[in-house]
């Protein structure tokens, strides 16, 4: 049975997630509900206790609290319930706890327990039209569909406060609907091993410095979290300065395309599908030195051309579902991606532009051309790196 964590804040729709609870309990999701320390002026502990069948939260410090119990036990209760959770939803989500999760503030049960989130966060804005048009009530929820929040609504309607417009909470019937997918999802990739390499290799000159590229791991990290909330058993294999997901993922770091080659050796056998994002160097310096060669001589590197390590991962293991990643400079994304289906062993190939400083290396937008060799092709908008992984995971899936 699945755990969905519902946290209510105080806006005036909160009423609302008694309908909300009893749809996901007739599915047969296990229901706890926690509410910020307005919400039980707008909702019933009682009732929604006898809705849901579990304990109501609501203060972080009870009455028979004594924090000697918590270091012998070493258990902490928020923590235990994010723990155990599938998914949590927070609705409505009022303008101050969208603040409040924005800023990685905890001070309730409500907001402590989302910041331990490991599994996947929604939120349901419910506001005045005003509130949600003002400026930073937008850049906070921009910095928390950035992180991995998922958005429902608001949709525009009459709203509480008299005022017609956008801060309508979403219909509860489509709210619970988007809770079950998200369910529906977790298991997708149940009992498949995914390999996902991310970030940029580094090649020594000296002891000190070294080449790189501008590969910031993003992608590859947003791909490893689909993956894991989607059920795999995921390992990402990252360069050690290149973002780190937010779901507790099985993490290898490297520095060298060597050290990448040696840990995908260590970690292909029984692997389902591979994602190749890494932006591994295509040359190695020839003539690099131990210690830290001296600044006030002139110095000429002489670059090799490396082994690509695409085409090695086959040979090690044949089965695996192999699809490659191709910065392009330039638009004509389908050509490249097609070239580098030609030249590789790859199932897939996803091909993005790097040309643009809104998209590709280091920025937190994409846009991609998926071609597969069975000859299917997708492409995917700008849009957040988030919901581009989304989309090429979905089209894998389905084509490979």
């Amino acid at each position: 049975m699945k755990t969905v964590i519902v946290g209510v804040t105080s806006g005036i729709a909160a009423f609302k997630t008694l309908e909300l609870v009893k749809r996901l309990k007739k599915e047969g999701v296990s229901v706890v509900v926690i509410l910020s320390s307005g919400a039980s002026n707008m909702v019933s502990v009682k009732e929604l206790e006898k809705i849901s069948g579990n304990k109501v939260y609501t203060n972080l410090f009870e009455n028979d609290f004594d924090y000697k119990k918590v270091l012998k036990k070493r258990r902490v209760e928020h923590i235990d319930l994010a723990d155990k959770a599938d998914l949590m939803v927070i609705v409505p989500a009022t303008a101050n706890v969208i603040a409040k999760l924005s800023h990685g503030i905890a001070d309730d049960y409500l907001t402590t327990t989302a910041l331990a989130m490991t599994a996947p966060v929604m939120i349901c804005p419910s506001m005045n039209v005003h509130m949600w048009e003002n400026p930073i009530t937008q850049e906070n929820v921009l910095k928390l569909t950035q992180t991995g929040y998922q958005l429902i609504g608001p949709v525009n309607g009459d709203l509480a406060c008299g005022y017609s417009g956008m801060g309508r909470l979403e219909d509860t019937k489509i709210i619970a609907r988007e809770i079950l997918n998200r369910l529906k999802l977790a298991a997708s990739l149940k009992g498949k091993k995914i390999i996902v390499t991310a970030g940029a290799t580094q090649e020594a000159i000296d002891d000190v410095r070294f080449i790189t590229n501008k590969s910031s791991g993003k992608m590859g990290a947003a791909i490893a979290e689909v993956c894991h909330f989607r059920g795999a058993e995921v390992v990402l294999l990252r360069a050690q300065n290149s973002l780190k997901p937010r779901a507790n993922i099985a993490q290898n770091p490297f520095k060298t395309s060597t050290e990448l080659l040696h840990l995908i050796k260590q970690n292909l056998k029984d692997c389902s599908y591979f994602y190749h994002t890494a932006a591994v160097s295509d040359f190695s310096v020839k003539n690099s030195q131990k210690g830290k060669l001296s600044s006030k001589i002139s110095l000429t590197l002489h670059l090799t051309p490396q082994q690509k390590i695409l085409d090695q991962i086959k040979r090690f293991n044949p089965r695996v579902k192999l699809i490659a990643f191709k910065a392009v400079d330039g638009n004509d994304l389908k050509k490249a991606a097609e070239e580098k289906l030609k030249e590789s062993d790859a199932d897939a190939v996803v091909a993005n532009d790097i040309s643009k400083s809104d998209r590709g290396f280091g920025a937190d937008t994409n846009e991609v051309v998926i071609v597969t060799r069975s000859g299917k092709t997708k492409k995917i908008p700008l849009a957040l790196k988030r919901d581009i992984a989304q989309g090429i995971v979905e089209f894998v899936q389905s084509s490979l």
